[in-house]
């Protein structure tokens, strides 16, 4: 017999409530854009990038003479004559000494800059600072006839030496930024943590904070690089000898008040551009980490 006490404390049976409605997917503006309205400027501009390149293949590939639209017969002697005849060998040699020195002066006088900028307060520090990005507002032909001086003074002119100094020095203020804003976003505890450890200031930033550093001190050195590569004014003016000139100026001697060689020009151009984008290939994935992500890990 159940009594009226057990009927009132009976639970209440459990109904399957519906669940409650999703909320609709948030379009997105390009969503409701037709494909063709994004495809198609796209592919205008790619064709008016990929035409100046094709361009130059055409004249470094096709015989002398030729007006073929067409690089067919495919003949390097444009390459033949600029690396033999043009000297471009040497001319390249050069520009790879020059390019390298210039990427390790200026990694390393811009890492031991920026640590310091990063890491200590002095008086003068937001001045300096000032003075750095100032710098960059300076065009390259107004530092051309003090430099001269200088390096005169120092029988360095037409030396490779004269050319990699005006190089660092031009590249240093940008890199110096750069790299302290790396620095930056290292946490400072784990150099205290090395220190607790035992560790010196120089040991703690030799084995904590430089491998967070590798995406910006290749991007850093790969810009370095590549201006000092392409760079024409230092080399033209610190340069006499032909032995000693850089891939720049070898362009430019294949130009004349009376006619220009265009094969052998486009030639050139292909030897000068090739280690560039090779060097690009390998480092583009530390390049857009460490203009993205900086260096913070952990």
């Amino acid at each position: 017999m159940i009594t009226e006490e057990a009927t009132e404390t009976a639970p209440a049976p459990v109904r399957d409530e519906p669940a409650p409605p999703r909320p609709a997917k948030r379009r997105r503006a390009w969503d409701e854009v037709p494909r063709w309205h994004i495809y198609l400027p796209l592919s205008i501009y790619l064709v008016f990038t990929l035409i100046p390149f094709y361009w130059i293949l055409l004249f470094a590939l096709r015989p002398a003479g030729s007006t073929s639209l067409v690089p067919w017969p495919i003949t390097f002697d444009h390459f033949e004559k600029v690396w033999t005849e043009r000297a471009f060998g040497t001319y390249f040699e050069n520009s790879v000494y020059v390019g390298l020195a210039t990427l390790v002066m200026t990694t390393l006088v811009a890492l031991a800059g920026g640590y310091a900028l990063a890491r200590f307060d002095f008086k003068v520090k937001n001045a300096f600072m000032l003075a750095l990005l100032c710098s960059q507002f300076v065009p390259g032909a107004l530092l051309l006839v003090p430099l001269f001086e200088i390096f005169a003074e120092l029988k360095m002119i037409n030396s490779l030496g004269s050319v990699i100094i005006a190089e660092t020095v031009f590249q240093l203020p940008l890199s110096m930024i750069l790299i302290s804003n790396f620095i930056k976003n290292v946490p400072y505890s784990l150099e205290e943590a090395a220190w607790v450890d035992g560790c010196n200031r120089l040991t703690a930033f030799r084995i904590v904070v430089l491998p967070l550093l590798r995406p910006g001190l290749i991007a850093v050195g790969s810009f370095a690089f590549v201006h000092s590569w392409n760079h024409f004014l230092f080399a033209l003016m610190f340069l006499n000898n032909q032995d000693k000139q850089t891939i720049p100026v070898g362009l430019n001697t294949l130009m004349s008040a009376d006619s220009v060689d265009l094969g052998a020009l486009a030639a050139g151009g292909i030897i000068a551009a090739v280690p560039v984008v090779i060097v690009f290939a390998f480092i583009q994935k530390w390049l857009i980490t460490g203009f993205s992500a900086g260096a913070v890990k952990g």
